[in-house]
C-alpha cells in the first residue's frame, strides 16, 4: 500500500532482458533496504530481488512490461519511487495499490501564471473510474481530477509537485501509468455485477 506522494527519485542504472521479463537495476532511495521489500515505481508495485552497492534490482515480468511504461524505460531514465506504506506513517494523499489499470496519452500541457496543468487521455473502457474532483494516480503521484471530458481528464500541478516529480518534463503522447481510485473501481464493480440481477427482477 502506498499513498502516492513522492519523496525520492531513482535513476534507472541499467536494462536486461531475460526470458520471462526484464530486471531493472536503480539507484537505491534510502540506506535500510531489504530484499524483499515493495517499492512504487512509476507507481507499479514492485518487489526488490536483489541489492548490492548502493543499487536496487528488480524483475518485471512480461505482462507488467506490456500493461505499464516500465517496458519503456532505459538506463539514465528517471522514475517516480515511493516505498510502502509503515505503520504510524502519515497518509497525506491517497491509498494507493500499486496496481497500475492501464496508460494514459499526454495530449497536452498548460501552463500559466495560476497554475500547470497536464490533459491525458484514458483508455475509454476505463473512462467510467473519471470522477470529477475524485484521486487518482499518475506514474505514483497522487493528484485530483480537475476537469473530466468523457475519457480525457485535466489535473493542476502545484510547483512543489513540478520540483519533486517529473510530471511537468514530459512530452505529449507519453503514456502515463494510471491507477484510478480504489473506491470508484469497488463502487462501480459491485454495482456492474448486481446490475443483471437487478434488471431481472
Amino acid at each position: 500500500m502506498f499513498t502516492g506522494i513522492i519523496h525520492k527519485l531513482a535513476q534507472v542504472l541499467a536494462v536486461k532482458d531475460h526470458p520471462a521479463g526484464r530486471r531493472l537495476s536503480l539507484s537505491t532511495i534510502g540506506a535500510d533496504h531489504v530484499p524483499g521489500e515493495s517499492i512504487a515505481i512509476n507507481g507499479c508495485c514492485l518487489t526488490v530481488a536483489q541489492i548490492t552497492d548502493g543499487a536496487l534490482y528488480f524483475d518485471v515480468i512480461a505482462e507488467t512490461l506490456e500493461k505499464t511504461n516500465l517496458g519503456q524505460l532505459k538506463a539514465g531514465d528517471t522514475v517516480h519511487a515511493e516505498r510502502s506504506l509503515r505503520v504510524g506513517d502519515p497518509i497525506d494523499g491517497h491509498f494507493v495499490q500499486g496496481h497500475i489499470d492501464g496508460t494514459g496519452r499526454l495530449i497536452d500541457q498548460t501552463a500559466s501564471q495560476r497554475e500547470w496543468r497536464l490533459r491525458i487521455e484514458a483508455p475509454a473502457n476505463l473512462a467510467k473510474y473519471l470522477v470529477p474532483k475524485g484521486s487518482i494516480a499518475i506514474d505514483g503521484v497522487s493528484l485530483t481530477l480537475a476537469d473530466v471530458k468523457q475519457n480525457q481528464f485535466e489535473v493542476a500541478l502545484i510547483p512543489t509537485t513540478l520540483s519533486l516529480t517529473t510530471l511537468g518534463k514530459k512530452q505529449p503522447n507519453y503514456q502515463f501509468n494510471l491507477e484510478f481510485d480504489m473506491m470508484s473501481k469497488t463502487v462501480i464493480s459491485y454495482l456492474e455485477r448486481i446490475r443483471p440481477s437487478a434488471d431481472h427482477s
